[in-house]
């Protein structure tokens, strides 16, 4: 299953890169390498030095290669690319002024991933059972389908809407599959002018471009908008900050909602430059679980990301992202990967998490987010592990049962074409976080990214280790199963 970690306490970063600049002694020009094009058509990142002179030079050097240029994100210094030439990217990595350059697939373009587990359960109680708990829920001023919502009253959002739902200065920008922003619970809170369809690396923000492409199977964005930002309209779900405002920004590729370096680089760039507070990341980059900076390809990839995300940071984003759902412990010395790359035919590796990283979650700044059940005990799928998680929320757990009339141990959220369902993940995990995160930016305005991460961790509610696990180490304040513990909506409105 996709999987996402990061390292706990990874302080912002101001760089622009993660990687040294390519060695130039007696360089190699690219023109001298034959630019042939008999290889599959790829997509490229080149990572260079962010000024308009060497980004101009380069781009020169990329066309002598046989290659050309989709996008130049020049404030950053990355720069996507579509080559045939399979010397290419070797081509690229001898030319002054490059740090890194790299495919970011293995198969061939085509003409035009995600954290959850297992498929949607629509709401499937009886009319008359489903009709009376709405008309308590009413009579408790509550959303018709909150009383099936177990997770909020789990970090106390629903006590935290009575106090602040949250500003309409804030925006949480869900970089997935699409949004169904004709949703009749995510419309009052969307947030059109901030969202874009970024596949392939150029934003596209004409209307309804971040809808998703198939609304049968490109479910995933549309459920983790709901449970950020659903409004309370006197319509199905509440959201965990439903004052707040929600943008799509889409990086899956049609059909098989592959996440690309070159899509998800154009997605933090774009919800910095339109003032996107939060972003949500409930995916890793793909084809590769874990990029290995030993690997020229994969390290470009971390190099691409890593500037991209870093540029949001630096511009008051806070990127919240999943820790995955494999069950590994990423504390561990080595771990194995299975599935990828994902795009063509998987090999088996065994990865040390140290250097190959699991991207966007494992860049600097990101807050990594496990899964939690109703019982406040890790659920079975998430992965975990002593200073890899910084915070916990609900995820869902088939194994953890709530009480009536709820019964289903998943997370209930909006779905395209106007209805919901319960899904489980990490997935599910993150954009509680994200909610809470945006509460926190409407009660502190001028908080910045890192102090918001601190106040998610100083506010959390840690259960500890259950008894006899042996599984979850650390204390009672910090440990492999919940990091510093379930975040808590109430107190990020009221402290």
């Amino acid at each position: 299953m996709r999987a996402l970690a990061v390292p706990l306490g990874l302080a912002l970063t101001a760089s622009l890169g993660f990687l040294s600049p390519a060695a130039t002694a007696a360089p190699q020009d690219a023109e001298a390498a034959a630019a042939s094009a008999d290889g599959p058509l790829l997509s490229y990142v080149v990572n260079t030095t962010p000024d308009h002179a060497t980004v101009g030079k380069v781009e020169k050097a990329i066309a002598r290669a046989g290659g050309k240029v989709v996008v130049a994100h020049e404030n950053i210094g990355v720069i996507v690319v579509h080559s045939a030439n399979p010397q290419f990217a070797a081509s690229l990595r001898a030319v002054p002024g490059v740090a890194s350059a790299g495919a970011t697939r293995t198969a061939p373009l085509k003409a035009s991933g995600t954290t959850d587990v297992g498929k949607p359960q629509k709401v499937n109680l009886p009319k008359s059972q489903l009709a009376a708990a709405g008309r308590t829920a009413k009579a408790k001023g509550e959303e018709p389908l909150e009383p099936l919502q177990w997770d909020l009253p789990a970090i106390k959002a629903d006590r935290a809407a009575k106090v602040n739902p949250g500003s309409r200065k804030v925006t949480v920008a869900v970089i997935d599959t699409g949004v169904d922003d004709t949703h009749p619970d995510l419309k009052p809170n969307f947030s059109a002018k901030q969202s874009a369809n970024c596949v392939g690396g150029v934003a596209d923000t004409s209307k309804g471009a971040w809808r998703p492409w198939d609304p049968a199977s490109d479910y995933h964005g549309t459920h983790v908008a709901g449970t950020i930002a659903a409004a309370r309209n006197g319509v199905g779900v509440a959201g965990v900050a439903p004052g707040v405002k929600v943008s799509a920004i889409k990086v899956s590729e049609p059909e098989t909602s592959l996440f690309y370096a070159e899509s998800v680089v154009c997605a933090f760039v774009f919800a910095a430059d339109h003032g996107v507070q939060v972003t949500n990341n409930s995916y890793y980059v793909d084809p590769w679980m874990f990029n290995c900076k030993d690997d020229a390809d994969q390290a470009a990839i971390v190099d691409a990301v890593g500037r991209a995300a870093s540029y949001a940071q630096r511009k008051g984003v806070l990127n919240v992202a999943a820790a995955g759902n494999s069950d590994l412990d990423l504390a561990a010395p080595k771990l194995p990967d299975a599935s990828s790359p994902n795009d063509s035919t998987p090999v088996e590796r065994t990865i040390n998490p140290k250097t190959c990283w699991d991207v966007p979650t494992q860049l600097p700044g990101t807050v990594t987010v496990a899964a939690t059940g109703v019982h406040k005990l890790k659920s079975g799928y998430s992965n975990y592990g002593l200073g890899q998680i910084d915070v916990a929320a609900p995820g869902g757990d088939s194994r953890q049962v709530p009480d009536l009339p709820a019964k289903n141990g998943n997370i209930l959220s909006t779905m395209p074409g106007g209805d919901w369902a319960y899904l489980a993940g990490t997935s599910m995990a993150t954009p509680h976080v994200a909610g809470v995160a945006a509460l926190l930016k409407s009660a502190h305005p001028k908080s910045s990214p890192q102090e918001i991460q601190w106040l998610l961790k100083e506010q959390a509610d840690n259960p500890g280790c259950p008894t006899g696990d042996t599984t979850c180490t650390g204390t009672q304040h910090v440990n492999s199963h919940f990091g510093y513990g379930i975040v808590d909506a109430l107190d990020a409105v009221k402290k």
